[in-house]
């Protein structure tokens, strides 16, 4: 699906203005606010009925912005980078000291990663800065691969939702903590432990359970609202 350069340029005005706008991923279609923007980012968590202490997620044009919001990046960032960005791989590293606190439930790290879609590069170049994106859609529920997903359960909330046709991976990043002494995956998606190990070239943990440390680990995140039998 061909999106208009003008459509892109009402989407970076809105952002700019503060507003909320929806846009795809091959992951899912994300909120995006802009994340230098503490007031623009609360009317995330308004819109999706989001805990404060829920960290979002902030996606960047490019791998040299990298270094405008985190700090004391390890080597295995840049070669999880390298192999992964842009793609369905979501990292989470220290902050830098600039970031707003609404940006990361209060915590002292941060979740980055470049999107792998023509829509959303070309929203984050045009834009040349992060934008806090997490799904879009209420908190809890599936998360949406399609824009009408949104508009039925965000309507007004939102100012503008780029239609990019549907998502391509259709489930959330894969969310790697680089913040202690050993890489952990405290969210499964597209991209595996396994996969992660093999570029690092040591084990990658996987926690049981993960917390608010890492977004969209609640159970509810990926339950249908019907019923569902599974035939063998």
């Amino acid at each position: 699906m061909i999106i208009s350069p003008n459509e892109i340029e009402r989407a970076v005005a809105a952002l700019r203005d503060g507003q909320l706008v929806a846009f795809p991923t091959e992951t899912v279609y994300g909120l995006g606010a802009d994340a230098s923007n503490a007031d623009a980012v609360r009317r995330i968590f308004a819109a999706k009925g989001r805990p404060a202490d829920h960290p979002l997620i902030v996606h960047l044009p490019d791998v040299a912005a990298l270094t405008d919001w985190a700090r004391d990046i390890p080597p295995a960032a840049w070669q999880l980078a390298a192999r992964f960005w842009p793609g369905p791989l979501t990292m989470i590293l220290p902050k830098a000291p600039h970031v707003p606190d609404v940006v990361t439930g209060g915590q002292q790290s941060i979740g980055l990663r470049i999107p792998d879609h023509p829509v959303a590069g070309a929203l984050l170049r045009a834009f040349n800065g992060g934008v806090a994106a997490p799904s879009a859609n209420r908190f809890g529920r599936i998360s949406p691969t399609l824009a009408e997903h949104v508009q039925s359960e965000l309507g007004d909330a939102v100012a503008l939702i780029i239609d990019g046709g549907p998502c391509r991976v259709g489930v959330e990043s894969s969310i790697v903590d680089l913040t202690g002494e050993q890489p952990a995956l405290l969210r499964p998606g597209h991209i595996s432990a396994s996969q992660l190990a093999e570029v690092l070239g040591s084990p990658v943990i996987q926690p049981q359970r993960s917390t608010t440390r890492a977004p969209g680990t609640l159970d509810s995140h990926y339950a249908p609202l019907t019923s569902t039998q599974i035939v063998s």
